[in-house]
Formats: structure tokens, C-alpha cells, sequence
């Protein structure tokens, strides 16, 4: 009884922050500050600490397959809040859509930046000693290897310098934005008196905290991993990513061509939620 009461008072208050207009409407600016804020993170954070290491256990475990678990999450989300609202399948499956249009997007730009990178990057091998008489003899000399795509030359132990784009804040940016877009109609839902169930009410918390620990993520990238160029390019690409979604195509439907906003076709005040 009391953890039942506990959950629905926390869901209750995340439900009315996410959904608070204010914070939908600025969230993508509070995310941008903290990019350009980067620079100035790392002077702020010891290099000793369990979080500078990229063999953490949260970098292991989330970060690698950050998608997968946002993936998990919004879904089954979704899904369930979809279905017990309307109770059809094909209306639920519209809205799990929006999942596959974003993970579409994402491994495309992977798919981009990789080309990218391979066409203006260069592998280069450390040699095992500098020859003898090299003036240079205390500096280590690299051995340029033409031909190497970025990722064999990486997984051999070599050295790549080229251009690049942060894939990990493109992508905890825009499975930030996404799980802002996807849990801010829940609000309304509790409004309008739906089901809420522990389940559902689980799978917001759930959410909650997923998107409580990408921002962590984040923090941890930009203080204890500054690159500020690339990554302040791999944020712009994840917050263009999301405009383009969300504020470009969703809210042309829904249609044949376009699954529609959160909240469209499930709440009465849906047009106002999504």
C-alpha cells in the first residue's frame, strides 16, 4: 500500500513537470546550454574520479547500446498507454512507428558520419622506436597507412585523426528530446482519467529515470571527456534530428505517410498534448 501510494505520487509530480508547457517548450535550449557549457564542466571535475575512466560500469552497460534501452523503454511505454487507451492494435503499432522513424534517422547520420569520416580521416601507425641520429628521436613518429577504413584502423590498435561527429552526444540528445516528446503526454492521459495502473505507471518511472540518466551521461561526456568541436556538433545533430521529427513531419499527420504526434487519436485533448 504504501510503495503503490509512493509510485503514484512520483508519478504523479513527473507527469506534471514533463508535461508542464514550459519545460517542453525550453528543454531543447536547456540542453543546448549545457553543450556550450562543456568546456567550462571540465575544469570542474577531478580526472581521478570513477567516472573519467570510459571502462565504467554506466558507459559499459547503458551508453553502448543507449538505443536498445531507450528503445525498450518508450516502447513498451507506448505500447501499453496506446492500448489500454483505444484498445487497437493498428492505432498502437501507428504510434510504436514514431520508434522505428527515429532509430531510421539515427542509423542513417551513423551510417553518414561514417562515410564522412573514412573520406577525410587518415590512419596513422605508432612506429616501435624513432631511427637513429632522428633529431626528433623524442617525439613518437607516425607511420601514415593508406587504405585503412577508420574502424579496422581502430580496431588494430592504430591511430585516426579526421574529421568527426560525437555519435554518443547525438545520440543521448536525441534519446533525451524523444523520451521529453514521448513521456509529456501522460500528464493529459492522468487528466482524462485513463487506466493508470501500477504497469503503466512503472514503465513512466522507468522513463523518467532513463532520461534522468541520459542527462547524467551527458554531464559525464562533456566534463570528464571535453571535445567540445565534436561534440557540440554531435548535440546540433541530435536536436535537428528531433525538430525535423517532431516539429516537422509528426505533425503532419497522422496519415498513411506520417504516424502523428504522442497523443494524437488516444486523449481528447490530444492536439494540445502532442
Amino acid at each position: 500500500m504504501v510503495v503503490n501510494s509512493a509510485l503514484v505520487v512520483l508519478t504523479d509530480l513527473a507527469a506534471m513537470l514533463l508535461g508542464n508547457i514550459m519545460f517542453r517548450r525550453h528543454f531543447h535550449l536547456f540542453l543546448s546550454v549545457l553543450l556550450l557549457s562543456g568546456p567550462g564542466l571540465s575544469l570542474w571535475v577531478s580526472q581521478y574520479s570513477v567516472f573519467a575512466k570510459r571502462t565504467h560500469f554506466l558507459y559499459r552497460m547503458f551508453l553502448r547500446s543507449g538505443w536498445g534501452w531507450t528503445c525498450i523503454f518508450v516502447g513498451s511505454f507506448v505500447l501499453v498507454l496506446s492500448f489500454s487507451r483505444r484498445r487497437s492494435v493498428l492505432l498502437s503499432l501507428r504510434h510504436l512507428s514514431r520508434m522505428l522513424a527515429a532509430g531510421g534517422v539515427w542509423l542513417g547520420f551513423r551510417k553518414v558520419l561514417d562515410l564522412l569520416g573514412n573520406a577525410t580521416g587518415s590512419c596513422y601507425e605508432a612506429l616501435a622506436a624513432p631511427p637513429e641520429g632522428d633529431p626528433a628521436s623524442g617525439q613518437i613518429l607516425l607511420l601514415l597507412r593508406e587504405g585503412e577504413s577508420k574502424a579496422r584502423c581502430l580496431g588494430n590498435g592504430m591511430q585516426w585523426r579526421g574529421y568527426e561527429v560525437s555519435e554518443d552526444v547525438f545520440l543521448l540528445c536525441l534519446c533525451c528530446l524523444l523520451l521529453a516528446e514521448e513521456t509529456a503526454v501522460f500528464g493529459c492521459y492522468l487528466e482524462e482519467r485513463g487506466a493508470s495502473g501500477s504497469p503503466l505507471r512503472i514503465l513512466f518511472l522507468f522513463c523518467v529515470l532513463l532520461l534522468a540518466l541520459w542527462l547524467f551521461l551527458l554531464l559525464c561526456l562533456l566534463a570528464y571527456f571535453p571535445q567540445f568541436p565534436t561534440q557540440l556538433l554531435g548535440g546540433a545533430l541530435g536536436c535537428l534530428s528531433w525538430r525535423g521529427l517532431y516539429q516537422g513531419w509528426y505533425p503532419l499527420g497522422p496519415s498513411w505517410f506520417c504516424p502523428g504526434k504522442p497523443g494524437v487519436g488516444l486523449l481528447n485533448a490530444g492536439e494540445k498534448a502532442a
